[in-house]
C-alpha cells in the first residue's frame, strides 16, 4: 500500500497483521492521525460516555459531513472510540444504532403506498427501488464502512458477540445483531476461507489461542497441546485473509483403527503406536468455534466435509470417518424431570427395578439422589443405571425435538451435516464436565460418504434421523 501525504495509508496497513490485543493499540495510533486530519487540534476525548455525542459521532460517520474521505476518517476515530468505551457505554453504543439509525416506518408505508399506487411499470419498478433503499437502515452503511477496514471485521464479530447477550431484551438490538449477521455473512462465506492445518511448529501466539480457544476438552498444559498435535493427531482451522493469525474454527482429528468409544484413551493416547499412514478410521473428537460474533454462521459443516476431503487425499487408507461427541443438553433434560420425581419418565419395568433394588418410594427422585458424587466408580449401581440412562439418551436423540430439529445441538450439528446416529458410548467421559453434563455418556456420529448428501435431506427436509439398528434397539 502506497501511503498518502500524511501517512493515512501506511497506518492503515497496520491492521493488516494486528489481532485481539495489539487491535485497541493499533486504532490508538490510527485515531491520532484520524483527529489531525478531521479536526486538526489534538487532545479530542477518547471516551465519549454519554449518548449525545456518541449519537453525534455515529450520525457524522452515516451522513458523511464534509464529504467521503471525512467520513471514512470519522469511521477510524469512531472505531478507536468504540474501543475504549467501557461495557455500559458500549451498549449505549448499541442502543443508538438500534433505535435512532434504524428504519423509517413513516418512510417506508409512504413507499409502500406509492408501489400500491404505481400505474406502470416504470412506475412500480420505481417504487420498488424507493421501497428497497427505505428497507435498508442508515447503520448499514457505517457497518460497511467497519467491515472494510482491515480488522475491521473482528471489530465488528466482536460487537455482535456482544449483542447476542442482549437480543432477548430487545427486538431492535436483536434486528441490528441479524444486520451485522447478514454482512458477515458476505464476509465469511466458504469461498474466502482457507483450511490450514496447525501443527507444534505453527506460530506459538497461534497455539496459544488453541489452548484459549478449546471448548470441548480442555488443554491443561503445553505438554497436552503437543499430544494433541503430534504423530496421529491432527488439527486444521478455517482462516479469512482479513483475519490472518485468528483461526474462526478448529478440528482437533485423531487417526486410529476403530470407531473409539472413550475420550479419555484418546487423550491419552492409547493407539499412539499406530501409524498415520496405515490408519483406518478419522475421529473427529472436538470441533470448537472461537469468535461468538460469527454464530449462526455456519462454518463447522464446510469445515468437517473439507477436511475429510482433505485427509482422503492425504490418507490412502482412511475409510472411515466418524465423531466422538459430547451430549452438553442431556442432563439439562433429564436431571430436572428426574429430581422432581416424575416417575413417567421411566418405564414401569424401569420403576420396578428402582423400587426393588433401592427399597425407594419414588424411582425418578431416587435416581437422582444416586446420580451424584462418584456414583459411577460403584459398579453395581453403574450396572444399574446403564440401561435406563442408555434408553433415555436415545429417547432425548431420536425423539425430544425443538420443532423439527434434534433438541441437541451437537445432535443438530452432527445430523444436519449427513451423518448417521452411529453408537451410545457408556461412561465415554468421566471427567468432571463429561458427568456433569451427560452422566459421562458420549456418542458416535458416523459420515458415510456415500449417503451425507441423503441423510442431509431426510433430516433436513423430512425431520428423519438416520441411525444405526444398534442405537434404535435401545428404545425397546
Amino acid at each position: 500500500m502506497i501511503a498518502n501525504h500524511d501517512g493515512t495509508g501506511l497506518k492503515t496497513a497496520i491492521f493488516n497483521r494486528l489481532t485481539r490485543g495489539e487491535f485497541r493499540k493499533a486504532w490508538d495510533g490510527i485515531v491520532s492521525m484520524a483527529r489531525k486530519t478531521l479536526s486538526r487540534r489534538e487532545g479530542l476525548d477518547p471516551s465519549y460516555e454519554n449518548r449525545d455525542s456518541l449519537q453525534r459521532l455515529i450520525h457524522d460517520c452515516i451522513y458523511a459531513k464534509g464529504g467521503d474521505v471525512s467520513a471514512r476518517t470519522r469511521t477510524v476515530e469512531l472505531g478507536a472510540v468504540y474501543l475504549h468505551l467501557s461495557d455500559k457505554g458500549r451498549e449505549i453504543f448499541h442502543d443508538i444504532l438500534a433505535h435512532d439509525f434504524d428504519i423509517d416506518r413513516q418512510v417506508l408505508a409512504e413507499k409502500i403506498k406509492g408501489l400500491e399506487k404505481a400505474q406502470n411499470q416504470k412506475e412500480a419498478i420505481t417504487a420498488e427501488i424507493e421501497l428497497k433503499n427505505a428497507l435498508t437502515p442508515p447503520r448499514i452503511s457505517l457497518l460497511t464502512q467497519f467491515s472494510s477496514l482491515p480488522n475491521g471485521l473482528k471489530l465488528l464479530i466482536d460487537m455482535r458477540g456482544t449483542l447476542l447477550s442482549r437480543i432477548k431484551e430487545d427486538q431492535r438490538l436483536c434486528k441490528l445483531s441479524l444486520d451485522i449477521k447478514e454482512l458477515l455473512g458476505a464476509w465469511f462465506d466458504i469461498g474466502m476461507l482457507d483450511l490450514q492445518e496447525i501443527t507444534w511448529n505453527s506460530p506459538a501466539a497461534l497455539l496459544e489461542k488453541l489452548i484459549e480457544y478449546e471448548a470441548v476438552h480442555e488443554i491443561r498444559s503445553w505438554g497436552d497441546l503437543r499430544s494433541r498435535l503430534d504423530s496421529n493427531r491432527l488439527c486444521f482451522a478455517f482462516f479469512h485473509n482479513k483475519m490472518p493469525t485468528e483461526p474462526l474454527i478448529f478440528v482437533e482429528v485423531a487417526l486410529v483403527n476403530r470407531l473409539s468409544s472413550n475420550i479419555q484413551d484418546l487423550l491419552n493416547k492409547e493407539d499412539d503406536k499406530i501409524d498415520p499412514e496405515h490408519a483406518t478410521t478419522a475421529i473427529f473428537y472436538s470441533i470448537s468455534n472461537t469468535q461468538p460474533g460469527l454464530a449462526g454462521i455456519n462454518l463447522g459443516n464446510f469445515l468437517i466435509k473439507t477436511v475429510v476431503q482433505e485427509l482422503s487425499n492425504q490418507f490412502d487408507n482412511l475409510k472411515h470417518f466418524a465423531t466422538l461427541s459430547p451430549l452438553p443438553g442431556f442432563k439439562k433434560w433429564l436431571g430436572p424431570r428426574l429430581a422432581n420425581g416424575d416417575e413417567t419418565v421411566l418405564r414401569a419395568k424401569e420403576i420396578a427395578i428402582l423400587k426393588e433394588r433401592f427399597a425407594c418410594e419414588n424411582a425418578a427422585s431416587h435416581l437422582s439422589e444416586i446420580l451424584t458424587n462418584d456414583w459411577y466408580l460403584d459398579h453395581s449401581t453403574a450396572e444399574t443405571a446403564k440401561p435406563i440412562l442408555t434408553r433415555l439418551c436415545a429417547q432425548y436423540l431420536l425423539e425430544e425435538r425443538k420443532g423439527n430439529k434434534a433438541i441437541d445441538p451437537v445432535a443438530n450439528f452432527h445430523l444436519s451435516n449427513g451423518a448417521r446416529l452411529e453408537r451410545i458410548n457408556w461412561l465415554a467421559d468421566h471427567s468432571e464436565i463429561g458427568m456433569k453434563r451427560s452422566y459421562g455418556i458420549m456418542v458416535n456420529y458416523y459420515y458415510e460418504l456415500a449417503d451425507i448428501e441423503k441423510n442431509h435431506e431426510e433430516y433436513v427436509t423430512k425431520a428423519n434421523i438416520v441411525a444405526s439398528r444398534g442405537v434404535r434397539s435401545l428404545l425397546k
